[in-house]
């Protein structure tokens, strides 16, 4: 089974997309497993609080680092196994197709989502293996990121995918059509079909197939 465990200080925020879809289904087989963990739990404040100003000056909060130590010695400790920890940063490497397969060869994988202005330097440097952007843009924590990479990591494990061809022939890379084979525009104009994928030919289809692939 592939574990994924996700720090965060917003744990129901991704209940709703856990809970749809192959992930769903991935999830009831028991071929993975994904948990959230609240950030807030790890803190030694009364007040649960896990931010504080930045040193030097400037707006908004940083994440603490030692609530984060905290959450992911926890988690370490309670099974063992090949693990990677992974930070989600704007300034990180970005995020690619070699680095899902390379991070699908582990047991499991702890993520940490930042928020507010960012997280405490430490944590990247002394707690996290590995920092990961998914894109050049800012985004409001690192629970997206986190959902981008559970889900394609997860499409790798066996079971998970309805069909092995899902996976190699990878969705999205190359035109798809499906009915009706003519659809006329509002301006009487006809949107067609290649005749390519009409006439049956699964050695052409295939050849038109990798010629309209995207480059990734």
């Amino acid at each position: 089974m592939k574990k994924f465990d996700i720090i965060t200080i917003f744990p129901d925020i991704l209940d709703s997309y856990l809970n749809e879809s192959i992930i769903k289904r991935a999830i009831k087989k028991k071929l993975i497993r994904i948990k959230t963990w609240d950030l807030r739990k790890f803190s030694k404040n009364k007040h649960r609080k896990v931010d504080d100003r930045p040193y030097g000056g400037g707006p908004g909060m940083v994440l603490q680092a030692e609530p984060v130590y905290r959450a992911v010695k926890n988690i370490k400790s309670r099974e063992k196994g090949r693990s990677r920890t992974i930070l989600f940063s704007p300034r990180g490497k970005k995020l690619e197709d070699k680095d899902i397969k390379r991070l699908s060869k582990y047991d499991r994988l702890i993520m940490i989502c930042g928020r507010y202005e960012g997280v405490d330097e430490r944590v990247e440097k002394y707690i996290a293996d590995e920092t990961i952007s998914i894109g050049d843009y800012i985004l409001a924590g690192g629970e997206l990121p986190a959902m981008v990479l559970t889900e394609a990591i997860s499409r790798y494990v066996p079971g998970v995918l309805g069909k092995e061809e899902s996976l190699e022939s990878i969705k999205g890379s190359y035109p798809a059509y499906t009915r009706p084979e003519v659809i006329i525009s509002e301006k009487g104009k006809k949107w067609l079909v290649p005749k390519v994928l009409l006439e049956g030919s699964h050695i052409k289809i295939e050849e038109w197939r990798k010629n309209n692939e995207s480059k990734r």
